[in-house]
């Protein structure tokens, strides 16, 4: 009987849940009353014959509590699942089979249901990052169809400025159109880095980038959201640099001092700061403004999330901080940020020192 039942535990649809399958296997194959299973990781409980009606407090006891048991008064046989050491479910039996046996049944049950999981975790793996690949790809279709109808919508308003004659109403139009097709630029170039950064055959252009003139750079680009802050910037050394990529640390860089100008509090200082260790140089922007709570300070980083005080502050798209962090994870590094009750926030970028060479995956 047990090589019947192993033969076909074995041969059960690994697309399907187990649990309703095997408990009429068992109850078939080893002719007992009845059946039932609880599989802890489904939270759900199968069952053939007549049963008590609280059955499934007595399958979590066995398997919280690990009562294994076999009452010849009663007929009930108690079995709890494992994996190793590790309880994954519970089996309950009626009617009369050996110790061997039973234990065999709970071994049998327990792979099986490993063995599904196992199955559903991978499936669900690769079904997030197909889903997460088409996404990319869309959003990427789509940044590159909104460069050609931005460029003209831009052209077409420098035009009117350019030629003048308007009246004060007009101008004010004009002027808020460039602005808001500027804004619309800034989003579908945010788009087209994650689609790049996301891409499964991302190759850094690794060179040696020194950071003074990369933080001016970024800085001018600012210059219109920095206007209202003192800003300033200190280095371990005047010539300290870094191999990388140096327009993903441009779009570093730019995500965390344009958050810091969004949510700082206006006139205070934003710092930015680059420090050589042993092993990386960790590059932070520091400003005072609205506290982050913990929570969010371990979501914040992912893509889409904003956090919970950030939606009354300023407008976003949660994609930002999202690029800052896979363009650090690019170059193997890693991200984090801090706020203290004072509001005085700091985002940090550890970027690890890349071997000489050229490209690398």
């Amino acid at each position: 009987m047990l090589c019947e039942f192993v033969e076909k535990t074995t041969k059960l649809d690994p697309h399907r849940k187990p649990g309703p399958q095997i408990v009429s296997l068992v109850r078939a194959t080893f002719d007992v009353e009845a059946a039932a299973i609880l599989d802890v990781d489904l939270h759900e409980v199968y069952r053939e014959g007549e049963w008590f009606d609280d059955l499934e407090d007595v399958l979590q006891s066995i398997c919280l509590f690990e009562t294994a048991s076999d009452d010849r008064e009663t007929g009930l046989i108690r079995r709890v699942l494992r994996i190793g050491k590790l309880p994954i479910g519970a089996v309950l039996l009626r009617g009369e089979r050996s110790v061997q046996t039973a234990n065999a049944i709970a071994s049998i049950i327990a792979v099986s249901f490993d063995r599904y999981h196992a199955f559903a975790s991978e499936s669900r793996v690769e079904s997030a990052r197909r889903t997460e690949q088409m996404r990319t790809t869309v959003l990427d279709s789509l940044a590159h169809a909104y460069k050609t109808p931005l460029t003209a919508i831009e052209a077409a308003s420098s035009g009117l400025i350019a030629m003048g004659g308007l009246t004060t109403a007009q101008s004010e139009l004009v002027i808020l159109i460039e602005e808001q097709a500027d804004q619309l630029n800034q989003l579908t170039n945010r788009l087209l880095t994650t689609a790049r950064l996301e891409a499964s055959d991302l190759v850094l252009r690794v060179e040696r980038v020194t950071l003074a003139p990369l933080i001016d750079d970024v800085l001018a680009s600012l210059q219109e959201q920095l206007a209202g802050f003192q800003v300033t910037a200190t280095l371990s050394r005047d010539d300290l640099s870094v191999r990388g990529d140096r327009s993903l640390l441009i779009a570093l860089l730019t995500q965390y001092v344009d958050n810091a100008s969004k949510y700082a509090e206006a006139g205070t200082n934003v710092t930015i700061q680059c420090v050589e260790r042993s092993n990386a140089v960790v590059i932070s922007v520091r400003s005072m403004g609205t506290v982050i709570p913990a929570a969010d300070c371990e979501r914040i980083f992912d893509r889409y999330y904003r956090s919970s005080v950030a939606g009354s502050r300023a407008p976003g798209t949660g994609i930002g901080l999202s690029i800052a962090k896979r363009a650090v994870q690019a170059h193997d590094g890693h991200v984090w940020v801090t706020s203290d009750a004072s509001g005085l926030t700091t985002f940090y970028a550890s970027l690890p020192h890349l071997p000489e060479g050229g490209a690398i995956p």
